[in-house]
């Protein structure tokens, strides 16, 4: 009786109901049906309904079915059993038919948004770790296919082959034939580099959306583009040396057949640099200077050639030390500088925040470039000193200009994963804080890698940082992990999506990747900062998608404190697209 009454409500409701008489019916009815829905009771012959739920839950394609369980016990204990078995939700008995209905209705469109946005996580991750152009993987993914090889090959004590190809002279086709043309020889780059690989061995990708995975201890290729005209290959276990340069060579004769497209004839040549693991290197850094030199020991010999690293190429140490150095006198002396870079309101026009940059000018009065003096601060520890330094000189301009910066500004503070992940993070910075009189809103701005890396230790320093009166942000967001589930455990309060997502705008990658991101930020009620605006266009799709404010060129680069106090006072109304006041 009590079946029918159930299946008599549903059916009310407009669902179909396929019915079975016990828990081992039951597992054949999902696997031959895909229901959207399930409804058991936990006592039922044959197996339990915990029992069931549990079973079903171990399948794949019912792994995201919402379960609706009913029990006669109103305890704790058969609730959480449910729970642990993986029910979506409980009721008990006697039922009440009216709130059944409801909630079976409530749990369908609960289980259509949240598909929908796992979707939307499947395709901002796929854009975050590929290349848009050549459906290669990434720089991010050539990042973490690098460290994850690197770690293996430490483990198994054996070898690693890092294949740079540089593309000689390709500036001079962009130049020649536009860069439409240009990216269209890049694809067919790409598409030659994959049939040349397939050729010599199995293709292996491992990361976030891979396509494709091979155990790690046998012979594979990993394919991916960096960047630009630049390409690589990481060779798991190659044979020996000679191995590793007859796919270099291969790879040359690959590329370096003509190209032909409309309207003209091309041919391209590379230059490729090998190195090593571990003879050239055991960490990422290193093993990439070195094939990089070896690259451009290639190009200076020739061009269209490989050629191995060894003892004869200049590596890149000198340079480090001499910079290491250099940044240890500027932070005792007067070298370095900070500069705003300032963030507007997309529904007013005013600026809210500004994001502090260190910027250093050597002894020589050259301006060293923070790609270059930030990735040295980490490997030396030099970061921990110039993070000090950052929050003092934000304090100092902070206190200096007080009375003239809008008292609800928010200051943003880069901290470098190295920084963040050190056991005595927060201690140190809860010293520092004590020697400061900040009267400002600091916004702490952290990566998705380095909170990623030490997992609940992560969560632990987060809560701390917001009991100390930060607020918190995830910079660059998009090029990492951006996954749903470490949003929700993590006590974030902003998203900056990345610039060369919002540079995209316009193009279906583009604007794919800042709705899946909006859409993330608004479901869990989180604020958004677009970073790279450089026009009217990209900051009215970015405000008519509900993106809270934006920094970027459209409304200054950044600049010194004394020229921020200035930009406080301006309207930038006009600049974002919104209009003015009669």
């Amino acid at each position: 009786m009590q079946r029918l009454l159930i299946r008599q409500c549903l059916e009310s409701e407009g669902m179909r109901v396929l019915e079975a008489k016990d828990g081992y019916e039951a597992l054949e009815l999902v696997a031959n049906n895909a229901p959207d829905f399930v409804f058991m009771d936990v006592d039922m012959p044959g197996i339990s309904g915990i029992e069931t739920c549990r079973r079903l839950r171990a399948r794949d394609d019912s792994a995201d079915v919402p379960v609706l369980i009913v029990t006669g016990a109103d305890d704790q204990e058969t609730i959480d059993l449910g729970f642990e078995a993986g029910a979506t939700q409980y009721i008990t008995k006697p039922l009440n038919w009216p709130l059944l209905g409801r909630l079976v209705k409530y749990m369908l469109r609960s289980a259509e948004n949240l598909q929908e946005l796992k979707a939307k996580e499947d395709h901002l991750r796929y854009l975050a770790y590929y290349d848009h152009l050549t459906d290669l993987p990434n720089r991010r993914s050539f990042t973490e296919q690098l460290r994850r090889n690197l770690v293996n090959c430490e483990k198994t004590k054996g070898q690693m082959g890092l294949i740079i190809i540089d593309i000689d002279h390709f500036k001079r086709i962009n130049d020649s034939i536009g860069h439409e043309r240009g990216d269209v020889v890049l694809k067919r780059i790409a598409s030659r580099l994959q049939t040349c690989a397939a050729e010599m061995g199995p293709i292996a990708t491992e990361f976030p959306g891979a396509k494709r995975e091979y155990p790690a201890d046998v012979f594979a290729l990993e394919i991916a583009r960096p960047g630009g005209d630049e390409f690589s290959l990481i060779v798991r276990n190659p044979e020996d040396l000679d191995q590793l340069i007859g796919i270099a060579e291969h790879v040359i004769d690959c590329l370096s057949e003509p190209i032909q497209i409309p309207g003209h004839t091309l041919v391209i040549t590379p230059s490729i640099g090998i190195a090593v693991a571990p003879d050239h290197g055991r960490v990422p850094e290193d093993l990439l200077i070195r094939a990089d030199a070896a690259t451009y020991a290639a190009k200076a010999e020739g061009r269209q050639r490989a050629r191995l690293y060894d003892m004869t190429i200049a590596d890149d140490s000198a340079m480090e030390l001499a910079i290491e150095g250099g940044l240890r006198e500027a932070l005792a002396g007067t070298g370095l500088s900070l500069v705003y870079q300032p963030q507007v309101d997309l529904f007013t026009g005013a600026i809210i925040g500004a994001e502090a940059l260190v910027r250093w000018q050597d002894s020589d009065g050259n301006h060293v470039s923070p790609e270059r003096f930030i990735p040295v601060a980490e490997r030396s520890g030099v970061i921990n000193d110039l993070g000090d330094w950052i929050l003092n000189q934000v304090n100092k301009d902070a206190k200096q200009f007080a009375g003239q910066l809008p008292s609800k500004l928010a200051l943003a503070v880069n901290l470098s994963p190295l920084q963040f992940n050190q056991s005595n993070f927060v201690e140190r910075l809860t010293t520092t804080l004590k020697q400061l009189e900040i009267q400002y809103k600091i916004e702490l701005e952290l990566t998705e890698g380095a909170i990623m890396q030490s997992g609940n230790d992560s969560i632990s320093k987060l809560k701390q940082l917001k009991n100390l009166g930060f607020k918190l942000a995830i910079d660059d967001f998009g090029t990492g992990y951006s996954s749903l589930n470490y949003l929700r455990r993590f006590p974030i309060d902003t998203l900056k999506i990345d610039r060369t997502f919002v540079n995209d705008i316009g193009t279906e990658s583009g604007n794919g990747i800042v709705n899946a991101i909006v859409s993330m930020a608004q479901a869990l009620g989180l604020d958004l900062v677009a970073e790279g605006v450089e026009t009217a266009e990209q900051a009215a799709y970015l405000r008519e998608r509900g993106c809270y404010s934006l920094q970027g060129y459209l409304i200054s680069k950044p600049v010194p404190i004394q020229e921020l106090v200035k930009l406080c006072q301006q309207d930038f109304r006009a600049q974002i697209g919104l209009e003015l006041d009669d």
